[in-house]
C-alpha cells in the first residue's frame, strides 16, 4: 500500500539527488538492474565482452559490486558454474563494499581478494578491490604494496592512481599549502610517465583537490573552494593549463582516448571543478556541458559541501544562470 499523502500545508521532504557510478556506461546499467533481479547471465556476458580493457573492466565490476544484491545472485553463479573466473573476482568486490559499509570483516574480504588475484594473475581487478579496501582500512605500507601490485599488471590503471592520490594528500595534513608535498610530485610522475593520450594526465589536477580537501578538513583553506586561493597560484595555473589542453587534443572529441574512457567524466568533473575554482568560467562552461548528466560526488562534496548543489552552482555561474 502507498503512503498516504503529507498534510496540506507541509511540503513534501525533497530527496537527494542520486549519483550513478555506472556513469554513462548503458550496457553496465542494464546489467547491473538484470543483476539485481537475480539475471547474473547479464552480468557474465558484459565481464566476458569487457576482457582485459582494465580500465573497463575495473570500473564495471566495483560498479556491479555495490548493488545490493550482489552477493547473494553472485553466489549463485558461482555455484551454476564453478569454473568461472570472473564470478569470484566479482564476489570479492562485493565483498570489500560490504566491508565498507561495516557488513563484512575486513580479514575475510583480504582473503578472498588475494584468492581471486591467484586464479587471474594478469588481472588487475582483485588488487584494485584490496586497494579500496585498505584505502580506508589500511597501513600505509600496505597500501603502496597493493598500488604497486596494480601497477606491475597494468602501469596506466586510473581508478588507481586515483585512490594512491587520495591517500598522500592526507600525508602531513598540518603542513599547510607545501607545493613540494608528495601528492603533487606522484601526481607529475604518473602523468610524465604515462603515455601522451592517457588520462593520467589530468592526475595533478586531482591531486590538487585531493589536496584542498585535506587542507580545508583541518581549517587550512576556506570551506567554499572558489573562496579558496589554491587553485590560483602560478603553479596550479600550469596544472590546470596543461590538463586543459590535454582535454582539448585528447578528450573532447569522440573516438579520442579521453572521450571513450569508462571513467573520463569523473575526469571531467574534477576538470570542471578546477577551472570554475579558478575564475576560467568559460572554460568551465565548456566542461559542464560535456558532463551532462554524469555528475560525480567527488569532488563537488569537497570539504563537506552537499555535492550536487555545489555541481548545480558552480554549473549556473559557469554557465551564466545563477
Amino acid at each position: 500500500m502507498s503512503p498516504p499523502p503529507p498534510p496540506l500545508g507541509r511540503p513534501r521532504k525533497k530527496a537527494a539527488h542520486s549519483f550513478d557510478p555506472a556513469l554513462d556506461d548503458a550496457p553496465l546499467v542494464a546489467a547491473r538492474a538484470a543483476l539485481a533481479q537475480g539475471r547474473w547471465t547479464e552480468a557474465r556476458a558484459l565481464l566476458a565482452d569487457t576482457g582485459d580493457d582494465w580500465d573497463r573492466r575495473g570500473h564495471r565490476i566495483t560498479v556491479l559490486a555495490q548493488e545490493p544484491t550482489a552477493t547473494a545472485w553472485v553466489r549463485d553463479w558461482q555455484l551454476a558454474e564453478p569454473e568461472s573466473t570472473d564470478a569470484p573476482v566479482l564476489l570479492a568486490c562485493a565483498g570489500v563494499q560490504r566491508a565498507l559499509d561495516g557488513k563484512a570483516r575486513a580479514d575475510k574480504v583480504r582473503a578472498a581478494c588475494r584468492a581471486a588475484a591467484t586464479l587471474v594473475p594478469a588481472d588487475p581487478t582483485p588488487w584494485l578491490g584490496l586497494l579500496l579496501l585498505e584505502r580506508k582500512l589500511g597501513r600505509e605500507e600496505d597500501v603502496v604494496q597493493i598500488f604497486d601490485e596494480i601497477r606491475h599488471r597494468y602501469p596506466g590503471h586510473h581508478h588507481a592512481h586515483h585512490l594512491m592520490v587520495a591517500r598522500l594528500a592526507e600525508r602531513r595534513a598540518a603542513a599547510g599549502q607545501d607545493p613540494l608535498h608528495e601528492v603533487y610530485d606522484f601526481a607529475a610522475w604518473a602523468a610524465e610517465q604515462a603515455p601522451p593520450a592517457s588520462p593520467l594526465a589530468v592526475l595533478p589536477v586531482v591531486a590538487h583537490a585531493e589536496r584542498y580537501r585535506v587542507l580545508a578538513r583541518v581549517g587550512s583553506e576556506p570551506a567554499d573552494p572558489k573562496a579558496s586561493g589554491h587553485w590560483t597560484g602560478r603553479r596550479a595555473r600550469l596544472v590546470m593549463k596543461a590538463a586543459f589542453d590535454w582535454w582539448l587534443e585528447w578528450g573532447e572529441a569522440p573516438g579520442r582516448t579521453g572521450a571513450d574512457h569508462p571513467r573520463g567524466r569523473v575526469d571531467l568533473n574534477f576538470l570542471a571543478h578546477a577551472k570554475y575554482c579558478e575564475g576560467r568560467p568559460a572554460e568551465a562552461a565548456v566542461l559542464f556541458h560535456r558532463i551532462g548528466q554524469h555528475v560525480t560526488p567527488e569532488p563537488w562534496s569537497y570539504p563537506d559541501r552537499e555535492p550536487y548543489e555545489a555541481f548545480r552552482a558552480a554549473r549556473s555561474a559557469a554557465l551564466g544562470t545563477a
